[in-house]
């Protein structure tokens, strides 16, 4: 069929037709917003402490928690996010119609590998491991990589701390003693012996969460959710216990949502994840997440230096001294590896 062609009045004619249509439809679109306007509160400010699918928790200045639709408009809201937002006068949802900008994100790949925020305005990462399932280096190094990265100061919490026993207490201790001299704090804590020893390691803790926005992260088993429980007991987070068949945890940790801890601070409580996806980023960025390998990179005697096998590498150096972890740097190569894997198998 051939393409009709059109004269000058015709022309005019469909655009005026259109015209009138998209008034009309702006002025139906107004009508409903005066009457959602009308059910609606002042704009105020607000944090979202609980996501739920297409809806969110906010907390209003006065402490009260509503529902609220948000803006389509708006990028895609997270728990910790400060917001403006209209109360609904009586029942109903309220809305958020505005973000305010976050002065930090966490972000994780979601199912089909794209970054997707799980939590803003953090200033404090929890990195929690255990005894049981059996601690590694590498796994530690990623989180701590992810916080960097992410401008959240990171600490380490060494929990279920009950279960330390001359078979595994020099390894803990060895362990332990790699990122305390990276001056990263770490505390040992047991969020189900409340024995005076560990009683002292949970007021540790309490206190190091005051004044901050904190989240909890680590592999599933390792009690994020036992440690929340133990410093906000009417919290109720779902716990589990490790499998016998695996000797892994199982994600027991469904919405995300913010709590206020008694002895101050916010802890956002997320769905749980066994490590941060690095693939994202590339070699020299990860080096940058490195606090101790990183000032050393622009020392080595080539520029173009890979840090594995060229003469005058300040890294390789620095590691056969003693000055920095040799177990870091061999860290840092793995996970190198692993991103060039990532790498090839998405673009191949």
């Amino acid at each position: 069929m051939s393409k009709r062609n059109l004269n000058r009045r015709q022309r005019w004619r469909i655009e005026k037709i259109q015209a009138e249509r998209v008034a009309r439809s702006q002025k139906r679109q107004a009508e409903l917003d005066a009457d959602v306007a009308s059910e609606l509160g002042d704009a105020q400010p607000g944090l979202v402490t609980a996501h739920y699918g297409r809806k969110v928790e906010i907390s209003g200045t006065d402490g009260v928690r509503q529902r609220c639709h948000f803006r389509a408009n708006l990028e895609q809201l997270v728990v910790g996010d400060q917001v403006l937002w209209q109360p609904a006068k009586g029942p109903g949802d309220g809305v958020v119609t505005a973000i305010v900008p976050r002065t930090s994100v966490l972000k994780r790949p979601d199912n089909y590998g794209k970054l997707k925020p799980v939590a803003a305005n953090v200033d404090l990462m929890l990195i929690v491991f255990a005894p049981a399932p059996t601690p590694s280096s590498q796994l530690l190094d990623r989180y701590l990589v992810a916080a960097e990265l992410s401008g959240i100061r990171p600490a380490l919490v060494l929990n279920k701390a009950d279960l330390i026993t001359d078979d595994n207490r020099a390894a803990l201790t060895a362990l332990c003693d790699i990122y305390r001299k990276l001056d990263y704090p770490v505390i040992e804590a047991s969020a189900t012996d409340t024995g005076t020893a560990h009683a002292a390691g949970l007021a540790t803790l309490s206190a190091a969460l005051d004044g901050h926005t904190s989240v909890f992260v680590g592999q599933s088993g390792v009690g994020k959710s036992s440690l929340v429980n133990a410093l906000l007991p009417d919290a109720d987070i779902a716990t589990n216990v490790l499998s016998d068949v695996s000797g892994l945890g199982q994600h027991t940790t469904t919405t995300a949502q913010l709590l206020h801890l008694p002895a101050g601070g916010d802890l956002i409580d997320s769905p749980g994840i066994r490590e941060f996806g690095l693939w994202h980023i590339g070699e020299e960025e990860l080096l940058s997440g490195y606090v101790d390998l990183a000032p050393l990179a622009g020392h080595c005697r080539f520029r173009n230096c890979s840090h594995r096998h060229e003469p005058g590498c300040a890294l390789i150096e620095a590691a056969e001294s003693g000055a920095i972890s040799q177990e870091r740097l061999d860290n840092f190569f793995r996970i190198a590896d692993t991103l060039d894997e990532d790498a090839r198998q998405r673009y191949e």
